[in-house]
């Protein structure tokens, strides 16, 4: 009995967990009982970011796009992470699935909702708010959240770590092991591996506490609607209860009979949602709407990508805030998309888990925005709903609004719940199996995160969040979340150069491909 205990205590590296653990529990409580003065300090900080560092967070996912267009056509592309002569561990679908449900989670059903009417109310450029224009900017900028530029972001450290456990087949999935070819041993095994891995741990924990605490009023609001009751803790208690049960047994049961199905099935039920609007909705105009949309994104994709509003010297737009913000609370969920979807890629080339991950999320993403923000904007032009109005009070309160003014309007948001509330588990489970994963001592490229170590990091995350939504503090910790991003674009870029070094050290473009892409150097 006392082995087995031993055994089990030794299925976390607590040399890199507790650390982590620690510094968000000492970071967290100040912050929740002072979350006024917290949030005030941490916008003041974020704020010199934006008007000191916006061109460089604009020009770092530029930079991103490249590096992952250059991967995936050069000859590093052709490189098979695992076994040249094995079959995909996923069909395209079940693998597309996966990555997709994992990059968008519920916020998706959120941003396409009603981004484009918090645009609508601050347009860029001089447009007049709330005009023709602006709603055209408004759901453009919708789709825009969910760019090649975001995905790229969460990809780019992929290569490093799938080619270090399925080529290299090092037990450890982690930073400082796909580091190990820059520094060498010492630093791997030593302080300074040890103060990246930490890095990561800090950013994933907290960015996982405040997805479920800031996820939760996605669900609330509606259920609140649906069964005409008042949104209390006690009700966000129960939602947070029921997605804590579903997000740790698909986690538990891992990813083919959890996490895999879960997704694949969020897939079908958001396709027979988005039929239902289209079908009962103003589809007509949602599809009309939505060609002019993609028509108008692709004229301004590159204004969008590159604005930094540098002529307003008195101040600024909702959009080039945001999307700082955006870009800077996706560098630090970077890793763990990366550590994910390395996992998954096994018998992937480089070159098809990076366009996957660039192109599937952001086309699955641009339909949805165009059907959900289409009714929206139908909705504010008959009068039906005044969105923007309600918006400007309570961004969440416009959702129940919308999907009130359909036909069979309480079917509607019952669905709407239940694939916001998959959207969301398929995001924590993953998110739990990475942490289990990354914070084990098991050889990750022959075995399974242990079942008891994913229990244990849905249930510390889930303490978190309810310990800040109960005593306030998860809108200073989303800020510092995102501020906690510039490290993690340090170490993307050194998984990048890694990548390519160790694939050069061992010719990977020669020995580990697909038979029919040998080549001769």
């Amino acid at each position: 009995m006392k082995e087995r205990v031993k055994d089990r205590k030794g299925l976390i590296d607590y040399r890199i967990f507790l650390p982590s653990l620690i510094i968000i529990i000492a970071i967290s409580i100040p912050f929740s009982l002072n979350e006024s003065g917290s949030l005030e300090l941490m916008n003041t900080i974020f704020e010199s970011i934006v008007a000191n560092f916006k061109w460089g967070y604009i020009w770092y996912t530029i930079i991103l796009v490249g590096a992952g267009l250059f991967l995936s056509f050069s000859k590093y592309g052709d490189v098979v992470l695992g076994d040249p002569n094995e079959k995909p561990r996923f069909t395209l679908f079940e693998y597309a699935s996966i990555l997709i449900a994992m990059g968008l989670g519920s916020t998706i059903m959120r941003t396409g909702m009603v981004q484009w009417a918090t645009v609508a109310n601050d347009p860029p450029l001089g447009v007049e708010p709330q005009s023709i224009d602006a709603l055209m900017w408004g759901n453009a900028y919708g789709m825009f959240m969910w760019n090649l530029q975001v995905f790229a972001i969460f990809v780019m450290a992929a290569p490093a770590m799938g080619y270090i456990l399925h080529v290299r087949k090092r037990p450890m999935m982690r930073i400082s092991e796909a580091c190990r070819v820059i520094f060498g041993d010492q630093f791997t095994d030593g302080i300074g591996g040890k103060i990246l891995d930490i890095i990561f741990l800090i950013s994933i924990l907290a960015g996982a506490a405040v997805t479920l605490g800031l996820g939760a009023p996605i669900v609330t609001y509606n259920v609140a609607e649906l069964f005409d009751i008042d949104i209390t803790f006690g009700l966000t208690l129960i939602v947070t209860i029921i997605w804590v049960c579903l997000f740790s047994t698909s986690a538990y049961l891992g990813i083919e009979k959890g996490i895999k199905k879960l997704s694949t099935l969020n897939m079908y039920l958001a396709a027979i949602f988005a039929l239902g609007i289209l079908l009962f909705g103003p589809g007509i105009f949602i599809l009309n709407y939505f060609t002019d949309t993609i028509g108008f994104l692709v004229s301004h994709y590159v204004d969008l990508s590159f604005y930094t509003n540098s002529l307003d010297l008195n101040g600024s737009t909702f959009i080039e805030t945001n999307t700082v913000f955006w870009y800077a609370y996706s560098a630090t969920w970077a890793m763990l998309h990366s550590v994910f979807a390395a996992k998954v890629s096994k018998g992937r080339t480089i070159k098809e888990m990076i366009l996957t991950y660039l192109l599937a999320p952001t086309m699955i993403s641009w339909v949805a925005t165009g059907i959900l923000g289409g009714l929206g904007v139908h909705r504010y032009l008959t009068g039906e709903v005044s969105v923007l109005d309600i918006v400007a009070e309570d961004e969440m309160a416009a959702i129940p609004a919308i999907l009130n003014s359909l036909p069979f309007s309480s079917i509607m948001i019952a669905a709407f719940i239940i694939i916001a509330t998959i959207f969301l588990t398929t995001t924590l489970d993953s998110t739990t199996y990475t942490i289990a994963t990354y914070a084990g001592t098991q050889n990750m490229s022959k075995a399974e995160p242990s079942k008891s170590v994913r229990i244990i990091v849905a249930a510390i995350i889930t303490a978190l969040a309810l310990l800040l939504m109960r005593i306030g503090g998860l809108d200073p910790l989303e800020v510092l979340s995102g501020i906690m991003g510039i490290p993690i674009i340090v170490i993307q870029f050194l998984t990048i150069y890694a990548a390519k070094k160790m694939m050069d050290e061992d010719r990977a473009w020669v020995n580990n491909v697909r038979r029919d892409k040998k080549r001769e150097y």
